[in-house]
């Protein structure tokens, strides 16, 4: 490629950089791919006059970062130096790498910095702190063993007033957790699969009184889905089937809105034991419903979830 060809891509780049930041889609991706080739056949691009301290605003840092934006363009830019492409190939060439672009995990900080931002700034979530993992105030667990941990008072309606805590109304946090000991022990757990640790951190998106499972699945199929490039024909999804002996129903609402994304075959209902949610034996509690990743692949491990 000559060094004109790299010069006039570089500003097309921009205008599709610009382009996606004013639409934001949740997958910029392709979008930026699109925008490329329906401006393919325009000559030679020119400088957009766009002023470069745009990309410092706050929302629009945290959406390039979200994506992996500076990084992936990167990636691609130095695949097509060291490749044999022609320039009239060059923007093309740009917009399919760029159709086939994922995020890229290598540190624990870009999944948990991924999923903080993608709800912070699509979802309008409020950043809550981890709370130290031996609780100071709540003389019920010796070491925290999950997100909703530091939401009690919230869900009991023991929240002070006055305090941060009561006023929230969508929340982000990733919390660190111990599991060794009392109801969530996963200490006979540790060593026979890849998954259970006894010291992890957890995740977690959370909406009190104000959205509930259709905006909940939406944005977890999103995330997975457009933000970490997962394949779709990978995922399953469980939901509570129901307990006729204890009077609990089905939760068909899960199930209908997970039959937006996904076929019947992948739609799965399992007992009390799997998908329903207590916080103990009295309290809050409800069905719940989980995503499930098939690692073998080819559509056929429904009987593993």
């Amino acid at each position: 490629c000559t060094r004109a060809s790299m010069e006039d891509l570089s500003l097309r780049l921009t205008d599709a950089v610009n382009d996606a930041i004013a639409q934001r889609p949740s997958a910029p991706f392709p979008h930026m791919a699109a925008y490329l080739r329906e401006h393919a056949a325009g000559g030679p691009a020119a400088a957009s006059g766009e002023s470069p301290e745009a990309v410092l605003q706050p929302d629009v840092s945290a959406y390039l970062a979200l994506h992996q934006v500076r990084e992936r363009l990167e990636e691609v830019i130095n695949s097509v130096r060291t490749a044999s492409i022609s320039d009239s190939e060059l923007v093309s060439a740009v917009a399919t790498a760029l159709e086939s672009s994922k995020a890229v995990f290598k540190t624990v900080s870009d999944v948990r910095n991924t999923y903080i931002n993608f709800f912070t700034t699509k979802a309008e979530h409020t950043f809550w702190a981890s709370s130290p993992v031996v609780p100071h105030d709540d003389p019920t667990l010796l070491f925290i063993n999950a997100g909703m941990n530091q939401f009690k008072p919230i869900f009991l309606g023991q929240a002070d007033p006055n305090s941060g805590l009561s006023k929230l109304k969508r929340a982000a946090n990733t919390q660190k957790c111990i599991r060794a000991g009392g109801k969530h022990n996963d200490l006979d757990d540790v060593g026979k699969d890849v998954y259970h640790h006894t010291f992890f951190e957890m995740c977690g998106n959370w909406s009190f009184g104000d959205y509930f499972k259709k905006e909940s699945i939406a944005w977890a199929w999103e995330l997975l889905t457009d933000v970490c490039g997962i394949p779709k024909d990978r995922l399953y999804a469980s939901y509570f089937g129901g307990d006729e002996a204890l009077g609990v129903p089905c939760d068909d609402e899960a199930r209908e809105i997970w039959l937006q994304y996904l076929p019947p075959n992948r739609v799965m209902p399992f007992d009390i034991k799997d998908n329903f949610w207590e916080m103990g034996d009295t309290g809050p509690c409800g069905p719940c419903s989980e995503i499930h990743y098939d690692r073998i692949g080819g559509g056929g491990a429904a009987h593993l979830v």
